[in-house]
């Protein structure tokens, strides 16, 4: 995104993903984030967020999206990628190859449970997509939104 002229601040709660992106990217800005505050935002700060593989580690999935939410100005998009786990899918490959009990994925999420869950905080326009793979077998979701 900084490539193609954007003002982009990359974020995450681990000082080792941090390290790797500054050293990849260093003319980027990138910020250590609370695993569980908020984000060190204003309001209406960005026209995009982008949560690519970060949802199904949040444990308070309601208070990351209303932050996302909040940092967003009108019209901003959120863009979101997570694992798809259609009920075929975990019906194939059983729940534990999914969730293991000590694994970090904390939350499963189906292409209606991810639109579902994007409008109930106040996004609209919500699509979601499966993609990578067979219908009903698709391994990724990709969603949006706007605020």
């Amino acid at each position: 995104m900084a490539q193609a002229g954007a003002d982009a601040i990359g974020v995450d709660v681990a000082d080792a993903a941090l390290r790797r992106a500054r050293s990849r990217h260093p003319g980027v800005e990138f910020r250590l984030v609370p695993f569980d505050g908020p984000l060190p935002f204003e309001d209406g700060s960005f026209d995009l967020a982008w949560a690519s593989e970060v949802i199904e580690h949040v444990a308070d999935t309601a208070r990351w999206l209303s932050e996302v939410r909040r940092v967003l100005g009108p019209g901003g998009r959120l863009l979101v990628t997570t694992p798809s786990h259609s009920r075929l899918r975990v019906a194939l490959g059983g729940v534990e190859r999914f969730s293991e009990p000590l694994g970090d994925h904390l939350h499963l999420y189906t292409k209606r449970s991810l639109g579902a869950l994007l409008e109930e905080f106040g996004f609209g326009e919500v699509r979601v997509r499966a993609v990578e793979g067979p219908p009903l077998l698709s391994q990724m979701l990709l969603a949006r939104g706007v605020r």
